[in-house]
């Protein structure tokens, strides 16, 4: 049986949970949370249209070194051609793109760099480079 005292109310222990026990976030801690997670987001967003532009010069120039071309120019011309269709395509062109032959092969190789501005003068800085297989 559990002990009561003289009004027939439980021990004071039993009707209120002791403060190490509690769990949950302060104000702070959720302010802080809530902006860390809210900035992340806001750099996130402002990426994802970069890496989507790389995957997409990635895939042009794989689509264009499968193809053979023949010549550097004709290479640059095709790549021009497609940026022209995609224009999500608009930190390089044609010029931007190191042409060579390995293995009878043509190989396109390309880099570039992409500033995103954040705030007033504070910039991210992203470098791309990406080869045909």
């Amino acid at each position: 049986m559990t002990s009561r005292n003289e009004q027939g109310s439980p021990p004071r222990a039993a009707r209120q949970p002791s403060r190490g026990r509690q769990r949950g976030i302060t104000l702070f801690g959720l302010v802080f949370w809530g902006i860390l997670i809210g900035f992340t987001g806001y750099l996130l967003v402002r990426a994802l249209p970069t890496v989507n532009e790389y995957l997409t010069i990635q895939s042009t120039v794989e689509k264009i070194a499968q193809s053979q071309p023949a010549t550097v120019a004709a290479a640059r011309q095709a790549f021009d051609k497609q940026k022209d269709l995609e224009y999500s395509i608009s930190a390089i062109s044609g010029k931007d793109l190191v042409v060579t032959k390995e293995d009878d092969r043509v190989v396109i190789a390309y880099s570039y760099e992409k500033e995103i501005p954040v705030m007033g003068p504070v910039y991210i800085l992203l470098k791309y480079e990406g080869r045909s297989k």
